[in-house]
């Protein structure tokens, strides 16, 4: 069993990207897996804003990345790249915060127009915090996520089932192999 950080960089209370990250950290658990999340959006503003590497919250959620053995990082994209809330984290960090890590990477947005914004703005932070496996990872668009009046979640058939077959392939990177099982969307 390994122990998974999820990380959601939405500054939004409401956020499909937490509320899909969640929907996911399900997934990992049901496959053996201890799950811990992280909303960014809890920390300290001012923490995150002067980048006060010792105030106790940063030191707290630096603790979780160094205990972690993966690391699931969703955000959503604006402008073509990850969000602000989520790179006043990562910049707050150690260089090599994801040492020895495998990564999943996923993103929210509501144009396919973004689709990129994985592989070209969040991708190469991720190499250089030094992950030592980032697996493929996977864009949402915000119309295939629908929340229920009774805040239940429900990803489109045509999005839930390639993010099944990434979240899986992150399991599976996490060395955990008999633990995997199969488990329907």
């Amino acid at each position: 069993m390994a122990t998974v950080l999820s990380v959601s960089g939405s500054p939004s209370a409401a956020s499909r990207t937490a509320r899909l990250l969640r929907h996911l950290d399900d997934r990992l658990t049901a496959q053996g897996h201890e799950v811990i999340p992280l909303d960014v959006r809890t920390l300290p503003p001012e923490a995150l804003l002067h980048a006060d590497f010792g105030h106790p919250a940063i030191v707290a959620a630096t603790a979780l990345f160094e205990q972690a053995d993966g690391v699931v990082i969703g955000t959503p994209v604006y402008k073509a790249a990850y969000s602000g809330l989520l790179k006043s984290l990562l910049d707050l960090l150690p260089q090599y915060a994801l040492a020895g890590k495998t990564v999943l990477p996923l993103a929210t947005g509501g144009s396919t127009a973004h689709v990129l914004a994985i592989d070209y703005a969040l991708r190469p932070v991720l190499n250089s915090l030094g992950a030592a496996h980032i697996t493929p990872g996977w864009f949402t668009l915000d119309k295939d996520i629908t929340v229920g009046d009774d805040g239940t979640l429900t990803v489109a058939p045509g999005a839930a089932e390639p993010l099944a077959q990434v979240t899986d392939q992150f399991s599976l990177a996490l060395g955990d192999r008999s633990t995997l099982l199969t488990v329907t969307a």
